[in-house]
C-alpha cells in the first residue's frame, strides 16, 4: 500500500504478489469503488504467483480529488505512468463498470502494453436512461449522505438473488459509506461528470488489437447486456460471456464464476 505522484496527482496503489513474476494483471475499479472491491478476485492470481496491481483513479477514495470533470484519457495516462513507475511494461487489464471504460481507453492508447483486456459490466456509450440515473445520483438530496445514497442505488446495482441473500452485508457497506467524508463525494461528482461528458468511444473500439473478454450480468440494469453486445461487435478479437442471475456488480455477486472465466481467458493468451 503506497502512493506516488502521477501527472501532478497523488495516486494510491497496491503492488501485490511476486514482483519478479512474468505474469501481471491490473484491476480497474468501478466509479464508487476502491481497491478493496477486488478482494474476492485478486487472491486467486496472487496465489498463482502473479503480480497484481490495484489503484484508485484520481477522484476515488484514497487518491487525490482534483477538480473535474476528468477524461478517460486522464485515467488511462495515470495508469500507464503508474505502471512505468513500477517498471511494468506489459500486463493483462481487467476493469469493471467505469473501470471497464478505462480499460478500453488504455488498450486504445497503449496497445503495446495491454496483453489482453477483460471488460466487466461496462459500456462504450450511454443513453438517456443511464444519463438520468447518473445525473440523479449527483443531484439527489441523499448525495453526500453515504448510507442513504447506497440504499437508493442498491436496486440498480445488484441482482434480485444477491439482494435477497446479502441484506446484512449490504447494510454493513451502507454504514461504512455513511462515514465517507465530503471530500469523497467531491471526487464522486467529478467522476460522474466525467461519465456524462466523455463516455462515448464505440467508434474507436476497432482500434483495440489485443484479445478482449466482455462479461455482463444478465440482470444488469445499469449497463444491460445490449451494451456489452455493442462492445463485442466493435472489438475485433472479442469474446462474450453472460453471467446468469447477476446484476451490475459481478465482482461481488458472482466472484467464483468470474474468477474462473477471467483466469481461463488470460491463461490462454500465453
Amino acid at each position: 500500500m503506497a502512493e506516488c505522484n502521477i501527472n501532478g496527482v497523488n495516486i494510491y496503489y497496491e503492488d501485490i504478489g511476486d514482483k519478479n513474476s512474468k505474469n501481471c494483471i491490473v484491476f480497474f475499479n468501478g466509479a464508487m469503488s476502491s481497491t478493496n472491491s477486488w478482494g474476492l478476485i485478486y487472491p486467486l492470481f496472487e496465489g498463482m504467483g502473479w503480480r497484481v496491481i490495484l489503484h484508485d483513479f484520481r477522484g476515488q477514495l484514497k487518491s487525490d480529488k482534483p477538480l473535474g470533470p476528468y477524461t478517460f484519457k486522464d485515467h488511462a495516462d495515470d495508469a500507464k505512468a503508474l505502471f512505468d513507475y513500477l517498471g511494468i511494461e506489459k500486463m493483462h487489464v481487467a476493469g469493471t463498470s467505469y473501470g471497464g471504460r478505462v480499460a478500453m481507453e488504455f488498450a486504445i492508447l497503449y496497445p503495446q502494453a495491454a496483453l489482453s483486456i477483460s471488460i466487466i459490466d461496462s459500456f462504450s456509450e450511454s443513453n438517456a436512461y443511464i444519463d438520468t440515473i447518473v445525473k440523479g445520483w449527483e443531484t439527489s438530496r441523499v448525495f453526500g449522505n453515504g448510507e442513504s445514497f447506497l440504499w437508493n442505488a442498491v436496486p440498480i446495482f445488484y441482482g434480485k438473488t444477491f439482494i435477497a441473500n446479502n441484506l446484512a452485508e449490504i447494510e454493513k457497506r451502507a454504514k461504512v459509506l455513511g462515514e465517507a467524508s465530503a471530500e469523497y463525494f467531491d471526487g464522486q461528482r467529478a467522476i460522474y461528470d466525467t461519465f456524462l461528458a466523455d463516455i462515448y468511444t464505440t467508434d474507436r473500439l476497432h482500434q483495440i488489437k489485443c484479445p478482449a473478454l466482455v462479461i455482463c450480468g444478465t440482470e444488469d440494469i445499469l449497463t444491460p447486456v445490449s451494451f456489452s453486445e455493442i462492445i463485442v461487435k466493435n472489438i475485433p478479437q472479442a469474446e462474450f460471456v453472460p453471467i446468469p442471475d447477476c446484476g451490475h456488480v459481478a465482482i461481488m455477486e458472482k466472484p467464483r464464476e468470474l474468477e474462473s472465466v477471467l483466469l481461463g481467458f488470460v491463461m490462454k493468451q500465453g
